[in-house]
């Protein structure tokens, strides 16, 4: 879980979703070295460091206050439960924290300017659920990993919710037609977060949740129409190279900001 790169997770993921993205295809005219691919393999191989270290860091600090405020009797409770069961409520709670720091980094003009670097992909597919700025993810995750930490969840069910998270956030990313049917407003799927990205105004801000569309309807913000996007990314210039994309959300701060609606089509981020 927390080696720096597990190449061999790479090879399985990529030799599962290259040849599905093939054979089931959204966008069947995408090539699979679309535009910047080599960039997003940079951040698949790369900012998973950053991001691991910022999380320990994070998270370490975060839970040093919130065991003050835990009570025991809490914490006995949780872990007195069968894994399988605190496996699901650690899916729902980790991702309830998901859905609220998603939902800010759309609504706050400084924290879109992270979360528009996963936003400026224009061609979505398995690598893109990597292009993410690191201090995005850090604090993204951190959100969902603090409250399973201050409950006292067994690492047996934190692996289970980490495990479920790194594939779907691979697969609802991905440049695949697969759809659920009627468990589309249960689990997260290509068609649900797709709409996330679409550079479409009707689309923006809307599917923060990243495993549970149900969270969406209960706050309102739940978009999927029986069509797919036909267009992706924002308007706003954002570079795309790994090196400008780390220093963008600084040097943006230091310019006029535009409206947030406008600025920042909220369709699409990971992860």
């Amino acid at each position: 879980m927390f080696d720096l790169i597990d190449f061999k997770a790479v090879l399985i993921i990529a030799l599962i979703f290259m040849p599905l993205e093939q054979l089931l295809p959204l966008h069947g005219e995408q090539s699979a070295t679309r535009r910047h691919w080599l960039n997003d393999v940079f951040y698949l191989l790369f900012n998973g460091i950053v991001i691991k270290a910022g999380i320990v860091l994070v998270v370490g600090a975060a839970m040093l206050l919130a065991q003050r405020f835990v009570p025991e009797a809490l914490t006995a409770a949780v872990q007195s439960q069968p894994v399988w069961l605190q496996a699901i409520e650690a899916l729902l709670i980790a991702d309830i924290g998901f859905y609220l720091a998603h939902r800010a980094f759309h609504a706050v003009p400084f924290l879109w300017r992270f979360h528009a670097i996963h936003h400026s992909i224009e061609e979505m597919d398995w690598l893109a659920a990597h292009r993410v700025h690191p201090v995005d993810q850090i604090l993204t995750k951190s959100a969902s990993f603090l409250p399973l930490f201050a409950l006292g969840f067994s690492a047996e069910a934190v692996l289970i919710y980490v495990l479920i998270y790194q594939w779907q956030s691979v697969f609802i990313h991905s440049n695949t037609r697969i759809k659920f049917g009627p468990l589309k407003w249960l689990i997260a799927s290509p068609q649900f977060h797709h709409w996330h990205h679409a550079n479409e105004r009707e689309a923006y801000d809307k599917n923060f949740a990243g495993q549970l569309p149900f969270l969406d309807l209960i706050g309102g913000t739940l978009f999927m129409p029986p069509r797919m996007p036909e267009k992706y990314g924002v308007d706003e210039p954002v570079p795309q190279l790994y090196h400008r994309q780390l220093v963008y959300p600084f040097v943006a701060a230091a310019e006029p900001a535009a409206p947030i609606a406008e600025a920042a089509p909220a369709a699409a981020k990971p992860e």
